[in-house]
C-alpha cells in the first residue's frame, strides 16, 4: 500500500494542529456557547480569533516533529499503524467542533449583543477572510463591499476580483476575474447573514441577505434601542470649534465651525468616546490694550462699579478709532498691554470685565443652538508658550530671520513664527502649546480643529512642525483639519447686510424664529396647537433649518444661505424632515396603540419583510451604523442628512403601499393593525430621532 508524502504530512499536520487544543477545548463539549463564552471573554477577548491564532502558534511547534513526520514516509510503518485511521477520525472530529463553535459565536454575537451591527463590516470580515484564502500569494489584497445600487441583483457586491486579477497579472500570473469570484465564494464561511451569492459580469459578487437575519436585527433595535457599535477602547477627542473674538459679536462666519463641531462632538459623544469640546476664544493680544485704555477713560470707577457697556461691538470701533487717529492713546494702549501681561491685579480685572461682557453674548447664540462648550482661550496656553520656545530651541529646530525666530517644518514653505522681533508671541506659538497641551496633558487620540478652509496651510504647517520635533505619530494620534467653506448670500456674494456689513448672528437667528413662525401659521398650526407647543415648534423648525441648510451640505464647499429654501417644506430640507417625522410618531396615536403595546410588541412580533417595500425599508434602516462609520471617517456630515432623507421617502414609499393601519371605510374606526408594519413605523421614527440627534435637531411631537 503506497501513500504520497504531501497527503500524509497535511493530515498529520492538521491532526497535531487540533489535537494540542483538544485538552482546552474540552470545555467546548460540555458547555453551551453562551455559557464558554460568558467564562473566557475576559481572559480571551474573541475566542474564535484566539482559538484560530493558537491553533497558527501550533505550526511553528509542528515543524519541531519534523522527524517523526519523516517517519511517516515510510509505507510499512503507515501500514503497519492502526492509529493513523483513529487519527483521521479524530482530526475529522476536532474540525466538525471547530465549526459548530464558530456558528454558535455567530449566533451569540447576534442575539446577545444589544448594539446595532454593522452589517457592512460584517460582510467585509467574511469576505476578507475569504478573499485572503483564495489568494493567499496576494499581500494585503483589496476589500470592496458596497450596498448594491440595484435590488433586483442583491443587498450588497463585492468587487474585489477585478482589482485582485490585476495584482496578480503585475505578479505575472493571468487569472480570470470570474474565477478569482468563484474561489472567494468557495472560500466564504459558513456565517449567519448571507443566503446566497451570485457572479455577475467580470466579477462582481452580488450579495442577498436572510430575511430572517435582517428581521432579527429589526427586533434587537425595537427591544434595545438605538445603540451603537461596540468600542475596542474609549479614546479621548478633542474638537475645537467655534472660537469667537472676545470684544467682537458673533457673526455669520462663526456659524458654520459652531454648527459643525457640535455636531461631530455629539456623533463621538454618542459612538462612545470621551469627547472634550473647547472653545479657542481670541482673548488676548494687543487688541486688549486700547480696549482697557478705553476704559478707563469711559468708565474711570470700573474697578468699583459694573460698566454698564451694552453694545461691546459699538464700544470695540470706538477704541480702535481713537488707537488710529491718537497717539497719545496708542501709547497708553501698548503700556496696558504690558501690564496686562505682567497680570496687575487692576488690568487683569478689566480684561474680565470685557471678556464677562462678550461671554454673555456668545452664550445667548449657544443656548438658542443648543451648543455646551468649555472655553479655554489664548490666554490659557500663555504660560505654556515660553516651554514651547524652549523646546524647539533646545532641539536646534529654530533659525534666527531678521530679529524674528521661525521654524521650518519637512516638506513646507511657510515658516511658523515662534517669536515676534520685539519678543512677542504669534497666533502660530499659541496654536503649538494649545496642541502639545491637548496631546500630553489630555492625552487625546484625536484632535480636530473646525475652522473655515482659509486656515488649512496654517494648521498643516503646524501640524507638520508638532511631528517634526516629536509631538505625535500620525500613525498613533488623529490630529485633523476640518476646514468649511464660506457662507454666500443668495447674491452667490459673500454673506453681508444691505449695508455691506457682516450679520450678526444673533439678529439672524432672531429672523430664522420670526420666518418659522410665519411658517406654521400659514399652515394654520396656530389653530391646532397649544401656545407652548406653537413656540416649540417655531424653534424646532427655525434653528433645526439653520442647522441642518448647514450640516446637508458638503462642508468643503461654500453654501448659499436662504431662508425660503430651508424653511421649503419639499425636498432634503429640515422642514420636509421634521413634518415626515411628526406624521410617523403620529401614526401609532392615530392607531390608539400606545407605548407599551409598541414595547410588548417588539418582544413578541416577528417583523416581517415580505413586501418588497418591506425589505428596502428593513434594510435602509439597518444602514444606519454604516453611516455614522463613514462620518467618523471622512467627518463629513452631509452623509448623515442624505441618508435621513432617503431614510425618509423609502418610508414613503413604504407606507404608500402596505397598509400599517386598516379602517372602516364608513366608520372610519381601526379594524385591523398591522403591527409588524407599525413596528417598521417605530424603527424608522427611531433612527430619524437618534439622527436629528446628532445634528443636534430638536424635533416636536406634534407640529
Amino acid at each position: 500500500m503506497t501513500y504520497a508524502v504531501p497527503e500524509v504530512y497535511l493530515e498529520v499536520v492538521n491532526f497535531f494542529l487540533l489535537c494540542r487544543l483538544v485538552s482546552s477545548a474540552t470545555r467546548f463539549h460540555i458547555q453551551p456557547a453562551a455559557e464558554f463564552l460568558s467564562s473566557v471573554s475576559e481572559e480571551m477577548g474573541d475566542p474564535v480569533t484566539e482559538y484560530e491564532a493558537r491553533l497558527q502558534q501550533q505550526e511553528q511547534e509542528i515543524r519541531s516533529l519534523s522527524a517523526e513526520i519523516e517517519s511517516l514516509k515510510n509505507p510499512q510503518n503507515l501500514n503497519s499503524s492502526p492509529r493513523l485511521d483513529e487519527l483521521r477520525e479524530e482530526n475529522t472530529k476536532l474540525k466538525y467542533r471547530l465549526n459548530i463553535l464558530k456558528r454558535n459565536l455567530q449566533g451569540e454575537r447576534t442575539h446577545c449583543s444589544k448594539s446595532m451591527m454593522n452589517i457592512n463590516q460584517r460582510l467585509q470580515e467574511i469576505f476578507g477572510e475569504a478573499i485572503r484564502a483564495s489568494c493567499p500569494e496576494l499581500d494585503n489584497p483589496p476589500l470592496s463591499v458596497t450596498p448594491n445600487q440595484q435590488a433586483k441583483f442583491g443587498d450588497y457586491q463585492c468587487n474585489s476580483a477585478m482589482a485582485m486579477a490585476q495584482m496578480l497579472k503585475a505578479k505575472g500570473i493571468k487569472v480570470n476575474p470570474r474565477e478569482i469570484a468563484e474561489k472567494i465564494i468557495q472560500n466564504l464561511s459558513d456565517n449567519e447573514l448571507i443566503q446566497k451569492t451570485e457572479i455577475a459580469g467580470p466579477g462582481f459578487i452580488n450579495i442577498h441577505l436572510r430575511k430572517m437575519f435582517v428581521s432579527k436585527l429589526l427586533s434587537n433595535l425595537l427591544v434595545n434601542g438605538v445603540q451603537p457599535p461596540p468600542l475596542a477602547s474609549r479614546k479621548k477627542v478633542v474638537v475645537d470649534f467655534s472660537s469667537p473674538n472676545i470684544a467682537k459679536e458673533m457673526h455669520v462666519g462663526h456659524l458654520r465651525s459652531t454648527i459643525i463641531g457640535d455636531s461631530m462632538c455629539r456623533l463621538f459623544e454618542f459612538l462612545g468616546y470621551d469627547v472634550l469640546r473647547l472653545n479657542h476664544v481670541g482673548d488676548w493680544g494687543t487688541q486688549f490694550g486700547m480696549l482697557i485704555a478705553h476704559l478707563q477713560d469711559k468708565f474711570p470707577n470700573y474697578l468699583t462699579v459694573s460698566p454698564p457697556i451694552s453694545d461691546l461691538q459699538a464700544f470695540y470701533k470706538e477704541s480702535k478709532k481713537r488707537f488710529d487717529e491718537e497717539e497719545d492713546f496708542k501709547k497708553r494702549a501698548y503700556q496696558c498691554v504690558v501690564r496686562l501681561q505682567s497680570k496687575e491685579p487692576d488690568f487683569i480685572k478689566a480684561w474680565n470685565l470685557i471678556c464677562d461682557v462678550s461671554r454673555g453674548e456668545f452664550q445667548r447664540v449657544y443656548d438658542c443652538l443648543e451648543v455646551r462648550l468649555i472655553e479655554r482661550g489664548e490666554s490659557y496656553y500663555q504660560d505654556m508658550m515660553t516651554e514651547v520656545v524652549k523646546e524647539f530651541e533646545q532641539r536646534g529646530l529654530m533659525e534666527l530671520d531678521e530679529g524674528r525666530k521661525i521654524v521650518f517644518a519637512p516638506g513646507q514653505s511657510i515658516p511658523l513664527t515662534i517669536v515676534k522681533s520685539d519678543g512677542g508671541y504669534t497666533y502660530d506659538t499659541s496654536d503649538l502649546a494649545a496642541l502639545r497641551q491637548r496631546i500630553f496633558q489630555e492625552k487625546a487620540d484625536i484632535i480636530i480643529y473646525v475652522t473655515d478652509s482659509g486656515q488649512a496651510t496654517h494648521f498643516q504647517v503646524v501640524f507638520a512642525a508638532a511631528q517634526m520635533i516629536g509631538w505625535y505619530n500620525p500613525q498613533v494620534t488623529r490630529v485633523e483639519h476640518a476646514g468649511f467653506g464660506v457662507v454666500l448670500g443668495e447674491d452667490k456674494k459673500k454673506f453681508k447686510t444691505r449695508s455691506g456689513d457682516t450679520v450678526r448672528l444673533m439678529d439672524l437667528l432672531e429672523e430664522g424664529l420670526k420666518r418659522s413662525m410665519d411658517k406654521l401659521k400659514e399652515k394654520e398650526r396656530d389653530k391646532v396647537l397649544t401656545p407652548e407647543e406653537l413656540i416649540k415648534a417655531q424653534r424646532s423648525v427655525a434653528f433645526g433649518c439653520i442647522k441642518y441648510a448647514d450640516l446637508s451640505h458638503n462642508r468643503i464647499n461654500d453654501y448659499v444661505f436662504s431662508f425660503d429654501k430651508m424653511l421649503d417644506d419639499r425636498g432634503n430640507t429640515a422642514a420636509y424632515l421634521l413634518y415626515a417625522f411628526t406624521r410617523i410618531r403620529s401614526i401609532a396615536r392615530l392607531a390608539n396603540i400606545d407605548e407599551a403595546a409598541l414595547r410588548k410588541a417588539a418582544e413578541t412580533t416577528e417583523v416581517l419583510l415580505d413586501h418588497e417595500k418591506e425589505w428596502k425599508l428593513g434594510k435602509c434602516i439597518l444602514r444606519f451604523p454604516e453611516i455614522l462609520q463613514k462620518i467618523l471617517d471622512d467627518l463629513l456630515l452631509h452623509t448623515l442628512c442624505d441618508y435621513l432623507y432617503e431614510l425618509a421617502t423609502t418610508f414613503t414609499e413604504f407606507y404608500d403601499s402596505c397598509y400599517c393601519v386598516e379602517k372602516d371605510r364608513k366608520t372610519g374606526e381601526v379594524v385591523k393593525v398591522n403591527m409588524w408594519r407599525m413596528l417598521l413605523c417605530e424603527a424608522t421614527a427611531a433612527i430619524m430621532a437618534k439622527g436629528f440627534d446628532i445634528l443636534g435637531i430638536s424635533p416636536v411631537h406634534r407640529m
